[in-house]
């Protein structure tokens, strides 16, 4: 029950489960489990903040919380092991941000709670919105229902528009949906595939 409570102070996420500062498990320290694309340094404004949300709440780190920061440095691939990692360690929480951290704590454990921080495609990850039917919850940006209505404002604004460039990262989940509305329902079967795009990219940057 604990863990349950300190969830819903971390996220917020579960209004049955409200607890104060005060009702912590005395000499509890808990461990909260970070799943990120970048490290610390790329994003510090962001990390500040969830510490700082974590003090105003009386869980300050190297007290009573610790923090293990995980970062595939920009490597999706890498998320697998790093999650198992996590699970190694008996964390009491794992928080991942965006969707390929989201999929790989979903694979790695059931029974450890697991809160996206952000995520692009939340039903790669739940069964559905309305009832997730699993260890997971948190947050997402929707922005798989999102690039329809982009296309359109930038027809809107550029009137005449017959050329649309999209950069999408398709080791990422939530990507390729993207891309195929781009293709299906504004280019009408018109735009460069994707298989050409990335291989005309990785030549023109020398990557092979």
């Amino acid at each position: 029950m604990q863990r349950r409570k300190f969830i819903a102070l971390l996220g917020g996420v579960a209004a049955a489960w409200p607890v104060g500062a005060q009702a912590q498990q005395a000499g509890k320290q808990y461990r909260i489990g970070m799943l990120d694309t970048t490290g610390e340094a790329v994003k510090p404004a962001d990390i500040g903040a969830f510490r700082n949300g974590l003090r105003d709440l009386g869980y300050v780190e190297g007290r009573n919380v610790i923090i293990e920061y995980r970062s595939a440095d920009g490597r999706p691939e890498r998320f697998p092991a790093l999650a198992a990692e996590l699970v190694g360690l008996n964390v009491d929480l794992i928080v991942t941000r965006g969707t390929p951290a989201a999929v790989a704590a979903k694979n790695a454990t059931k029974t450890i709670p697991v809160v996206m921080a952000a995520v692009g495609d939340p039903l790669l990850v739940v069964a559905s919105l309305a009832r997730p039917a699993s260890n997971i919850t948190g947050f997402s940006a929707f922005v798989t229902d999102l690039m329809k209505k982009r296309v359109e404002l930038l027809k809107e604004i550029v009137p005449g528009l017959s050329r649309v460039a999209a950069l999408l990262n398709m080791s990422n989940g939530s990507q390729p949906d993207q891309w195929k509305d781009i293709v299906d329902d504004t280019c009408h079967g018109r735009c460069i595939p994707a298989s050409r795009r990335a291989k005309a990219f990785r030549h023109r940057a020398g990557i092979r």
